[in-house]
């Protein structure tokens, strides 16, 4: 609780709606219990999150979201959020100078003490994460006070080995992920007591749309123990971004049409 109360004002900025809970539900509930301001930021409503998109066409899906977010949030004690409303699944296409600016207006609102977010992996793989832990990064080194703190989550070797074969099972990682980090790098590590870990769950699970069946299939035993940790590392310097930088896929780096590519990392 020490190094919880430590975070201070918590900015957190997710890609979709339950990012925030399996990443860092933990720490939200310890942090409100602690006292602490807790914000959050989503950056798409999810509406591209069904297998069935028949029976969830994406402007009910977007609605559904919505809705199970506010129900997770309110578990976690969190009632700061804001959407930035971009198109699940195209985060990757918004002018980067945009998004940071967004972001960083935010910084400059809420003033945290801790941000935190993905790291340049997205966690998964998944392009929408990967943008979102971008623009972050970009937004804390242009807009945050000098004692910010970036942190971003990460998955340490020994809970890939455990939950291999779950992750397989259920494609939680896009090919060639997840990248894993040894318990030395990390700048926090949290695995959740009962209490705590029982109240994620619930937040998880009022995010029904995307979570019932998992949990069904699991068995609420083993879905609670395959979230029970959260871990986070302090983050790299992040390049500065303008309206005129863009992420080049083929080449994963940053270029500027109105600066040498050199200059950008």
């Amino acid at each position: 609780m020490n190094q919880i109360a430590g975070l201070g004002t918590v900015l957190g900025v997710w890609a979709h709606p339950d990012d925030e809970a399996y990443l860092s539900g933990g720490l939200m509930a310890l942090a409100r219990d602690a006292g602490s301001r807790v914000v959050c930021v989503t950056a798409t409503h999810g509406e591209r999150g069904t297998t069935d998109p028949e029976r969830w066409p994406a402007d009910r899906l977007a609605e559904q979201r919505a809705v199970e977010l506010r129900d997770c949030l309110d578990v976690l004690g969190v009632t700061e959020h804001h959407w930035l409303g971009y198109r699940d699944g195209e985060c990757d296409r918004v002018p980067p100078g945009e998004a940071v600016a967004r972001i960083a207006e935010l910084i400059d609102a809420v003033r945290p003490d801790t941000v935190v977010t993905f790291g340049p992996d997205g966690q998964t793989g998944h392009p929408d994460h990967q943008a979102v832990g971008r623009w972050t990064a970009a937004a804390v080194d242009r807009a945050a006070p000098a004692r910010t703190r970036l942190l971003q989550s990460a998955i340490t070797g020994d809970w890939a080995r455990q939950w291999r074969i779950v992750n397989d099972r259920f494609d939680v990682f896009v090919p060639g992920y997840p990248v894993v980090r040894r318990e030395s790098e990390l700048a926090l590590h949290l695995t959740l007591d009962p209490v705590t870990l029982s109240r994620k769950v619930k937040a998880l699970a009022a995010q029904a749309s995307q979570t019932a069946g998992l949990i069904a299939t699991m068995g609420a035993d083993q879905y609670a123990a395959w979230v029970a940790d959260e871990a986070f590392v302090a983050a790299e310097p992040a390049p500065l971004i303008c309206e005129r930088c863009w992420w080049d896929h083929e080449n994963a780096r940053w270029r500027c049409a109105g600066t040498p590519a050199a200059s950008l990392r």
